[in-house]
């Protein structure tokens, strides 16, 4: 049996041999006589026919025989067993993922879209001897773009900038400027611009079309009629009704003021206008109630302009305890009461960021080596740091002035003056009108100095007062028809409802009457007889 086998594979052939006696195990010995011996004889016959025959035969050969229908049953009786334990064929669902960029860019190069899409037909080739080259790239009739006005800028560069010509520059500057000074014109302004065609490529496009915000009640449009350019105006609609805010003190007048929607500046130069009058922390009660106007416009396209406080008012049990209007006085404006006085009250400011290293008095001259009268007090601060006026007046006094050094010495009115000495450098002239908190200076250590500091003076009547015991108080009083637009100016603020501002601006009405009917409607008004 074994050497039947062994031939079968050597040659190579394609019929094979499965005998399912070379997984059953041996037979026992067989015993003559018994019931058990005649069972074990049968069981050996059994296992001598399942070795002997052949289950597996070539069904290509001997067809239709006993043998290979006995084949053709084991072929079904295994493929029976397998399909009875097939788990069987299911789709595996997985999530969907887009390509990467360069994959969907691949793609993109290799299909064929509609002109509405882009009009995309399939990777770009090499170019072949059929292309002939332009003489020169064509130009596209007109461009657009934006350009917008930053800091410091000026009108006429950001046109230039865009690309619009030195003489089509000017002329719309000239146009611009004859509606609005072209330094009004605020910074972040977006400018569109439209170009024309150009006859050369030496020459700027011509300007076609320029249009923006050239105030807040205002937009310009500059367009090319021929050979000219004509400006239009396009007035906005503007609501200029003062913000009133009223409310409640409460346990915080700030926050109090927040919450009914006043802003923080408004707030802060509020508390600033009241504090002239009264003491924030004790004169105030909870139950007073705060009044605020501020400056405030609104356009018809939506946007909102935010102007200074116009006035301050503090009310208890119905009767004013402060009335603050803000009106010009001369060359600035300045706080009034009600009654038409003004009041501004302080001390003078520090002259320089430094620490003070010798008061005012007598004392031993560092340099001179002697006991003298020190008619003013020092600070202490390194050579440039900047030296700031300390109240507004006019400089009466610059240059070198014995120990001193370099000198200045400012008015303030009411016969009050300050002295500055030891700088290194001046920084205003004789008859120069300055402001609190200007510079005027710089630290140094000019004249009679053993190291850089400023020596600040302040004198009452010509004489030297000690600079911190002097506190100052300026007073104006309006009169005549002065006084009068002030009370009207505060009547019309007093009349102002609360939240008014905040209404929906309705642009008026226009006539429809003299409008022509659409076609529809005219036939549908006709009554036939």
């Amino acid at each position: 049996m074994f050497q039947q086998r062994e031939q079968l594979f050597g040659a190579g052939a394609a019929t094979a041999r499965l005998s399912m006696a070379d997984a059953l195990p041996a037979p026992a010995t067989i015993r003559p006589g018994g019931g058990p011996d005649a069972a074990r004889d049968s069981w050996t016959r059994a296992l001598a026919f399942v070795r002997d025959t052949n289950w597996t035969p070539d069904l290509g050969t001997a067809i239709g025989s006993a043998e290979w229908f006995r084949g053709l049953a084991t072929l079904c009786l295994l493929l029976t067993g397998a399909y009875a334990v097939w788990p069987g064929i299911h789709p595996l669902g997985a999530a969907a993922t887009a390509p990467a960029p360069v994959a969907l860019e691949e793609l993109r190069s290799q299909m064929i879209m509609p002109l509405a899409f882009g009009s995309d037909s399939g990777r770009a080739m090499a170019a072949t001897d059929a292309v002939v080259a332009l003489a020169q790239a064509p130009e596209r009739p007109t461009i657009e773009l934006a350009a917008v006005i930053g800091r410091g800028d000026s009108f006429m560069r950001v046109m230039q900038r865009a690309g619009v010509g030195s003489g089509d520059a000017q002329s719309v500057a000239n146009l611009v400027s004859s509606v609005v000074p072209l330094s009004d014109i605020r910074d972040g302004t977006r400018i569109d611009i439209t170009l024309g065609r150009r006859f050369a490529r030496n020459q700027p496009r011509p300007v076609e079309s320029i249009a923006f915000r050239a105030r807040f009640d205002m937009n310009v449009e500059i367009v090319r009629a021929g050979s000219t350019l004509d400006l239009v105006q396009k007035p906005i609609l503007v609501d200029a009704t003062p913000l009133r805010i009223r409310g409640t003190v409460g346990s915080s007048l700030y926050r109090s003021a927040r919450a009914a929607g006043a802003p923080p500046r408004a707030i802060q130069a509020y508390l600033q206008t009241l504090g002239s009058q009264l003491s924030i922390g004790s004169d105030i009660r909870a139950t007073d109630e705060f009044d605020i106007i501020v400056d405030y416009k609104r356009a018809a396209t939506g946007e909102v302009e935010m102007g200074e406080l116009l006035y301050a008012g503090l009310e208890r049990g119905g009767k004013p305890q402060a009335q603050m209007l803000r009106w010009k006085a001369g060359s600035g404006m300045q706080w009034f009461e009600a009654s038409g006085v003004g009041e501004e009250r302080g001390e003078f400011a520090r002259p320089v960021n430094g620490a003070v290293t010798s008061g005012y008095g007598y004392r031993r001259h560092p340099i001179l080596g002697f006991r003298r009268m020190h008619s003013g007090i020092d600070f202490r601060a390194r050579s440039g740091t900047p030296i700031y006026a300390t109240a507004d007046g006019v400089v009466n006094y610059s240059g070198r002035k014995g120990g001193y050094g370099n000198f200045v010495r400012i008015a303030h009115g009411g016969n009050i003056a300050s002295g500055y000495g030891h700088m290194s450098r001046i920084a205003v002239s004789n008859g120069t009108r300055v402001r609190r908190g200007q510079v005027i200076g710089y630290v140094g250590s000019t004249g009679l100095s053993t190291g850089p500091h400023l020596h600040y003076e302040l004198y009452r009547g010509g004489r030297a007062v000690d600079p911190g015991s002097v506190k100052f108080t300026t007073r104006a009083q309006l009169s005549g028809s002065e006084l009068a637009s002030f009370r009207a100016r505060l009547k019309q603020l007093l009349a102002v409802s609360p939240g008014a501002a905040l209404q929906s601006i309705t642009p008026p009405s226009a006539d429809t009457s003299a409008e022509p009917k659409r076609e529809i409607e005219r036939i549908a008004s006709t009554t036939i007889a």
